[in-house]
């Protein structure tokens, strides 16, 4: 192999590694935003809020040394669709980490107000299913699987359903008198902010799918 290709191949192995562990990251701090909510916790708010710095650094960083790849190494067919997947894809987990920070600026903002175990419930559904669709999305990158890719967009259906009880359920409390409005329109909007988590992930999927087929995959459900 010639060492100017071997060096090239390094590159890209060292941002395919720096993509996984943003990709980890994001689906630790999945889990923990969900039970920030749930319990209520300030000082965890605070961090994962805080930490959405250091997505946007590590997606900047990544971005540079993809940019610099492009302009030094001029790479085309495989290298060339690696190289920009990698940007979208980190452009999809920083997005979703902006969605963590949002809920947790909910968690903030109805402080003090409880909601009852069937909304609790509901939430615990809607953050293990936003990280599920992010582990499969990692795995998708990990093994350049396509088949996998293309299963995110019918796992998200299952997502969606759940965003759909969720706000029924918000509507049933406030009716009740069990929320107030305020407290109804912020868990609305964290349903939404879940939603869209799901989204990311399926936009990854469809990063993946084309770095592996080189076509982009037609989607099946709504615009993202």
């Amino acid at each position: 192999m010639e060492k100017w290709r071997w060096a090239f191949d390094q590159e890209l192995e060292a941002i395919r590694a720096a993509v996984l562990e943003m990709a980890a990251s994001l689906v630790e701090a999945i889990p923990r935003t969900t039970r920030v909510l749930l319990d209520a916790d300030l000082e965890g708010a605070g961090y994962i809020i805080q930490s959405d710095a250091n997505f946007h650094a590590a997606a900047q960083a990544i971005e540079h040394r993809c940019i610099d790849v492009l302009r030094l190494q001029a790479p085309v067919a495989a290298d060339l669709r690696q190289v920009v997947s990698a940007m979208q894809i980190v452009a999809e987990i920083e997005r979703s980490a902006d969605l963590l920070a949002n809920i947790c600026k909910a968690t903030r903002r109805i402080y003090g107000h409880s909601f009852d175990h069937q909304l609790g419930g509901l939430i615990t559904m809607l953050g293990s299913q936003a990280t599920r669709l992010h582990v499969a999305a990692i795995d998708a990158f990990i093994d350049n699987d396509a088949a996998k890719a293309s299963a995110l967009d019918d796992m998200d259906l299952y997502l969606n359903d759940l965003h759909g009880q969720f706000l029924n359920a918000i509507f049933e409390s406030q009716a009740a008198g069990r929320i107030d409005l305020q407290v109804a329109m912020q868990l609305a909007l964290v349903a939404r902010f879940y939603e869209r988590i799901g989204d990311h992930a399926v936009n990854v999927g469809n990063r993946v799918h084309y770095f592996v087929t080189a076509r982009l995959q037609q989607r099946q459900h709504v615009e993202r």
